[in-house]
Formats: C-alpha cells, sequence, structure tokens
C-alpha cells in the first residue's frame, strides 16, 4: 500500500515509518525540509515530500498517488495561536487529501466531565475536521508511556529529582496512560481496517499520583506525595518546566490535559482489535527504563538541528545538552586544530578571567583547577589531563572530547566535531552534564546563564579563529 505519513520526524511519526517499512508499505513522508531526515535508520526506505501543511498549494504533489496517510502532526509548542494554526492545517490536508481512502490520525482523550483544555480541545477540533472531509479512524490516546516521550519524561524527572513533592490535589484524579508500543500497535491495525470514527484506546487506569509511585517502585526509590488544595494548573506547569526537561510550552497544556478525570472508553477498541492487549503501566515503564538503560530510545519529544546556525538545549535519559552549531568556510583540518589547542597557556580564547576564576574555585575546593594546563601546544593523546579537563576522545581532523575532573554534582563533557559541509565544515560544539540529584539539576539552571554567554562566545570565536587561519593559508597540524 502506498502510505503517506506526516508527523515523520516526530516521537510517534518516527517509530511508526520503521514499522510501516517492515510490513513492505511504500511510504512517502512530508517533511518541510528534508534535510530533517537525514541520518535515520530508515531515510534510504522512503520517498521525501517536501510540503507545508500550511501552505496548500504545496500539498497536492505530496498526496498524489496515496491510498492512505497518517496524520500524526500538531503545533502546540508554537504559541498561543497553536490551535488556529492546527485547524488551517487540517482544512488544508482534507482538501488536499480528497482522493485518498483512509486517514488514521491519533488525538487525544476528552475528558468526560468538565472543560477540556485548549490543547485537548484541539486535538478533537482537528478530529473532526478529518473525519467531516475524510474517511478517517481517529484513535483517542491518554498520556503515552515510553523512553523519550513528554509524559514519561515528566514523570521520570519529578521522581528522580524530588524525594518529597508538594502537588496539586487533581493528581489524584484518575487518567489512562498508554505505553507507546500500544499506539504504535492500534497505528497499524487502523490501517489494516475500514474507516472507524472515534476508537479510544488505553492501558488501565491510574492517577497521576499513582504514576509517580509505581515508577519509584520500580527505580527502588521511596518517595512521598503531598497533595495540597493550591497550586494552580499554569503555577504547577512552571514547576514541571523549571524541575524537568519539559518546557513550559509543552508542560502547561500536559498538565491542563490531567486537571480532570481522563479516561478512556476501551470497548470499542477492544471489539475492534481483540489481539492488542495493552500493557499495564508497570511494565511500560520498565521497559521504557529498559531502552534507556541500553541506549534503544528511538525517538524523543524533542525535535532535531535543522541546517544553519543552531543552538539546542535538551534534556533527556538523565543528560543535558547544549549543541551549538555554526558553518565555517574552512577545512575540517583547520577548524580541528583551533579547538584541538584550547586550555594551558593559550587559554579559552573568550572570558578568560571566568575560567580563570572557576579554576580558582576549583581549587578551593580540592579539585585540580587549571594548574595542569597541557603537555603540548597542539597534540592531544587520549587520557592525558588539559586543565581541569580529561582528554576522554580524539580523533584527528574531527572529534574532541573533553570530560570534566572540576568538582561538580555531576558529570560533564564539551565535545567538539568538525563535520564536512560541502567546501567548508560544520562544527558542532556540545556541552553536556549529568546532573546527580536536585543539587546537579539547581546547579546548572543557576549557572546557565554564564554558561550560555561562554558557550556562545566560545563556537563563535573558534569559527572567527579557523576562517582567518583559512584566509592565511595557516598551516594543518601534519604540516606544522
Amino acid at each position: 500500500m502506498r502510505v503517506l505519513v506526516t508527523g515523520a520526524t516526530g516521537y510517534i511519526g518516527g517509530r511508526l515509518v520503521p514499522r510501516l517499512l517492515e510490513r513492505n508499505h511504500e511510504v512517502r513522508v512530508l517533511v518541510r525540509d528534508a534535510g530533517r531526515i537525514a541520518g535515520r535508520g530508515w531515510a534510504d526506505g522512503v520517498e521525501v515530500a517536501e510540503a507545508d501543511l500550511l501552505t496548500p498549494g504545496t500539498l497536492p504533489a505530496a498526496l498524489e498517488g496515496i491510498e492512505a496517510a497518517f496524520y500524526l502532526v500538531h503545533s502546540m509548542t508554537a504559541g498561543r495561536d497553536f490551535a488556529e494554526m492546527d485547524a488551517r492545517a487540517a482544512r488544508a490536508f482534507a482538501t488536499a487529501a480528497a482522493r485518498v481512502r483512509l486517514v488514521v490520525y491519533l488525538g487525544g482523550l476528552m475528558p468526560k466531565a468538565g472543560q477540556a483544555s485548549t490543547h485537548l480541545a484541539s486535538r478533537a477540533e482537528v478530529g473532526g475536521i478529518l473525519r467531516a472531509g475524510l474517511p478517517t479512524t481517529e484513535l483517542r490516546a491518554g498520556p503515552i508511556i515510553g523512553a523519550g516521550s513528554a509524559s514519561f519524561e515528566m514523570v521520570r524527572y519529578l521522581t528522580e529529582r524530588l524525594p518529597v513533592m508538594v502537588a496539586p490535589r487533581w493528581v489524584g484524579n484518575p487518567v489512562q496512560p498508554i505505553a507507546v508500543r500500544d499506539v504504535i500497535s492500534y497505528l497499524m491495525a487502523a490501517l489494516e481496517s475500514e474507516p472507524l470514527g472515534v476508537v479510544e484506546v488505553g492501558g488501565d487506569p491510574l492517577s497521576f499520583k499513582r504514576m509517580m509511585e509505581v515508577y519509584a517502585e520500580v527505580r527502588g526509590l521511596r518517595r512521598v506525595i503531598v497533595p495540597v488544595p493550591v497550586l494552580a494548573p499554569g503555577l504547577a506547569a512552571r514547576w514541571v518546566g523549571l524541575v524537568t526537561p519539559i518546557p513550559n510550552r509543552l508542560a502547561v497544556p500536559i498538565i491542563e490535559g490531567v486537571i480532570h478525570p481522563l479516561l478512556a472508553d476501551t470497548t470499542r477498541a477492544q471489539a475492534l482489535f481483540p489481539v492488542i492487549q495493552p500493557l499495564t503501566y508497570r511494565r511500560a515503564v520498565e521497559q521504557a527504563l529498559g531502552a534507556v538503560e541500553h541506549e534503544e530510545v528511538e525517538t524523543r519529544w524533542s525535535g532535531a538541528l535543522g541546517s544553519g546556525s543552531t543552538v539546542e538545549l535538551s534534556d533527556r535519559e538523565g543528560l543535558i545538552r547544549e549543541v551549538r552549531t555554526v558553518r565555517i568556510e574552512a577545512s575540517p583540518q583547520t577548524v580541528f586544530e583551533i579547538f584541538s589547542s584550547l586550555g594551558g597557556e593559550r587559554g579559552w580564547l573568550v572570558w578568560n578571567w571566568a575560567w580563570w576564576l572557576r579554576g580558582l574555585v576549583d581549587r578551593v575546593t580540592g579539585g585540580p583547577g587549571l594548574r595542569r594546563g597541557r603537555r603540548h601546544p597542539r597534540d592531544l593523546l587520549r587520557g592525558e589531563a588539559l586543565d581541569f579537563w580529561r582528554v576522554e576522545a580524539v580523533e584527528p581532523f574531527r572529534l574532541l572530547r573533553l570530560r570534566a575532573e572540576m568538582k561538580l554534582p555531576g558529570r560533564a563533557w564539551l565535545q567538539w566535531e568538525a563535520v564536512p559541509d560541502g567546501d567548508g565544515t560544520r562544527l558542532v560544539q556540545t556541552a553536556l552534564f549529568a546532573p546527580v540529584g536536585l543539587a546537579g539539576a539547581l546547579y546548572w539552571n543557576v549557572l546557565y546563564p554564564a554558561h550560555r554567554l561562554i558557550f556562545s562566545g566560545l563556537v563563535r570565536a573558534i569559527a572567527r579563529e579557523a576562517l582567518a587561519g583559512a584566509q592565511r593559508g595557516a598551516p594543518t597540524p601534519t604540516e606544522a
């Protein structure tokens, strides 16, 4: 079957595409930028259509010859106008997909009582637009539990970092999470059925409070959760944004979505798809933790980098990453020469007084400080010291990774990569921090404004030095 997948770079779409290929479907993915699927294991097995759901004129070609389509997109993180954008995109898609015989849409459960959140109301509106104009199956699901999912990461970080939690009373409301494995199974099963309208799916019901308690039990943690009759959804969501990697623009709709009971009527799902037996929440947590432990996380809630100069700050699987990239009109050898000669007597190109001060604080607290310098002004060997870093990996003309040995409430790394990019090089600078407990999280958040200035200045300085070296024809390390 010729199948179109929208949202192929998202959390669900990125897992669905390889399953479709395994079933020998002809898969076309609709993306705004074809470069966003580069490097994915399934990229060579799909046809790519560059189009934008908010630009209707780009859609007919993307849908030409398609028999069935998965609609897996939303604009929730786009700002206050996300609901209007989602409705526009759905109407444009419904018009362009007039000849498609089946559309499968993944929406969200609606509360049986109480007012739905703006996010859930928008998801329902999109489903209504698609059903009104196209033969559609709308699967409605609650919080999705899987390695890298926003709901799972929220539960994981709150439970891991806070031994005692003061939580709003509504954390006792029942919700019905579902394992990501089961969501994919329902999507695949819906593709093999006639249009079914709305079908609610879910695992076992439990409260959000119980979700955190079960996670703690699986991890062998002792946690105390104290519900109180305060903490408005907005305030609670901002606290989640501080303690977890989930940004406020995503935390707010997730929190607002569980302030009322959110239960599924799975009667139709059980009758239509009796082979699918949803995992229990506990088993879903165990599988998600296993995937994290074995580094088998297929997709994450956060997006990928684009092709321009970029900055990405993310927090996943317990590791905070700040990635900055810039393209330089210089060879990888020249770029590598610049970042591999940092430290020691040369210093760190920018904010040297701040590096000196950090080294002094480290020495006072029992760390090595900057006194170790470096062995050679240009060459580095794996395992040797460089100021308060240790060279963990070095690959000539390509990569350098330093592991911090200063005193920290966690573990830290600083890494540079020189990636060939046409006639130039893309410099990728990554700062990584694995915090230990709440102290580690607070350390990162308190110092990040200063780190942001240093990291941004450092990547610009490396780029500037490399460009100057290229213009004057500076020798590479092998020629020096």
